[in-house]
């Protein structure tokens, strides 16, 4: 292929952009070197680009029909079998639809990336394949995951299946419903700053973000790379931890991930808690306006019954974790832009696996579909562009330098604790808003929970988990446990103990 040189107004064009002042004459000049270094793009070009293999057989899925689908939480719904046999044989899995199969439609929640087909399997999905899954389709998403109430994606709000009034929170909204409703038994949902542990809470199913790193982010539309991360998604503990089990380790093409041997997570599950020493986290509870009595209240109860079950319980203090919602702005915001707007959804500047055919989609479609984008990812792209262009990356790089000192806050706590217990989020599942709401209110809504949603453990890359404790008003309450980075086994036992112990449907705050 001839790539093609620019025009002399479109050097003149890039020479404006980049503050430089020629003559017609210099700009020719310059016109003529670039033209000439194209040889080695056109030499690029014609070389063939290593993928990830697609291994099993599918067909593209079909759209549901409106019957088939009563929390609007399907996209496309798919039937691809892996191996007969494995951990996950018999299980149907959903997966956060900013998670590529090959051969399906992926939209992403936004009328953006109407059209677009990858043609490569996210690792997950081969992984779940491999240990005898089937991917029973894409989960709808907020779009581009930005939001957290449930009503941002282009297909119209995920309902959710406890009250179909209310929110099923995000941005893995579709994930934790179809799990919830018991339409799958697993789903695998993306987590930036709570996106998987929220609608988990609001739709009383459990869902954890692993340590960053454990599960290799391949094939999945990014935001940050610092704070990236899929996780797993189910009715139990047991379930999630097999879930976990089946998708975690190295796979050579994510460089977030180090060189490390995973869990068998499930054989972790002892069921036994006695001598476990878990911290009340007091930071995470009474947020001013926003937290509700009752699901504080609920949580209390729920580290009172570990203290039952043999745990050592008591209250702990990191006055550093409320900071964390303002470090997590600044590297979201700014983040997101970096990678959405000037990566052209994929970034720069790491070694590994680049999704060439998405970012190309991505970069042509952006220009054309940007109106589409719905009022939470517009609020993102214009803070973190008038951001960018007044400060020039100042704040993300301040925010960066302060997660180390943030994280040694936790490496302290956890001299003392083993994990921290805290409200998943501060509030239970919201009323959905009006389809005619505005950007301000909408935007409002997206984002109120999101203070008290554990944000603060993407940035420090600790694992968590969410999972229900209690009903209150008939909505359920979630309870999240954090630990020490790579103790995810340690996590998701200590979630399963109270999971076995106790009936979270039949629990009502004290």
């Amino acid at each position: 292929m001839r790539l093609r040189p620019p025009t002399p107004d479109e050097m003149k064009a890039l020479a404006d952009s980049l503050h430089l002042t020629m003559t017609a004459d210099e700009l020719e000049e310059y016109r003529t070197l670039v033209t000439e270094n194209l040889a080695a793009y056109a030499a690029v070009d014609a070389m063939v680009e290593p993928k990830p293999e697609v291994k099993y057989p599918r067909t593209p899925g079909r759209r549901p029909e409106p019957g088939e689908n009563p929390h609007n939480a399907w996209y496309m719904k798919t039937d691809i079998r892996g191996k007969d046999t494995g951990i996950l044989a018999g299980r149907r899995v959903a997966l956060k639809d900013t998670i590529c199969v090959a051969g399906v439609p992926m939209g992403a929640g936004t009328a953006v990336m109407d059209g677009f087909v990858p043609d490569v399997d996210a690792t997950v999905v081969t992984r779940i394949l491999d240990a005898g899954g089937t991917i029973a389709g894409k989960a709808v998403t907020e779009g581009f995951s930005f939001g957290g109430a449930g009503h941002n994606s282009a297909t119209g709000p995920v309902r959710n299946p406890r009250d179909p009034s209310r929110s099923s929170g995000g941005s893995s909204n579709g994930s934790a419903a179809l799990v919830a409703a018991r339409e799958v038994d697993m789903a695998i949902g993306g987590d930036q700053g709570g996106s998987v542990r929220l609608p988990a809470s609001w739709c009383g199913v459990c869902g954890m973000k692993p340590t960053r790193g454990v599960v290799p982010y391949t094939g999945a539309i990014p935001m940050d790379p610092t704070l990236d991360h899929l996780g797993p998604m189910a009715n139990s503990a047991r379930e999630v931890a097999l879930l976990l089990e089946a998708v975690a380790g190295p796979d050579g093409l994510d460089p977030r991930q180090s060189d490390f041997t995973p869990d068998a997570y499930s054989e972790t599950l002892t069921g036994t808690v006695e001598g476990l020493r878990i911290g009340v986290l007091e930071e995470g509870f009474a947020y001013e306006g926003i937290s509700q009595p009752d699901v504080d209240q609920a949580v209390r109860d729920a580290a009172q019954h570990f203290a039952t079950l043999g745990a050592v319980v008591e209250p702990v203090s990191v006055p550093a974790h409320r900071d964390g919602q303002a470090i997590l702005v600044a590297l979201a915001i700014e983040g997101a832009y970096a990678t959405l707007v000037l990566g052209n959804g994929m970034g720069h500047g790491w070694s590994g696996f680049y999704n060439s055919h998405l970012l190309e989609y991505f970069s042509r479609a952006m220009p054309r579909r940007a109106n589409d984008l719905s009022p939470s990812a517009k609020s993102f792209l214009f803070l973190g562009g008038h951001i960018h262009n007044s400060y020039h990356g100042k704040y993300y790089a301040k925010a960066q330098n302060l997660r180390r000192s943030f994280t040694e806050a936790y490496d302290e706590v956890f001299r003392q604790v083993d994990l921290l217990l805290l409200p998943a989020t501060p509030m239970k599942a919201t009323e959905l808003p009006p389809d005619d709401c505005g950007p301000v209110e909408s935007v409002h809504r997206s984002f109120e929970m999101f203070v008290g949603t554990g944000g603060q453990f993407n940035i420090t890359g600790m694992p968590a988990i969410t999972v229900p404790c209690a009903v209150s008003e008939g909505l359920p309450v979630g309870l999240a446990l954090a630990g020490r980075g790579f103790e995810d086994g340690r996590v998701l036992n200590a979630a399963h103990a109270f999971e076995e112990s106790t009936d979270w449907t039949k629990r009502s705050p004290s």
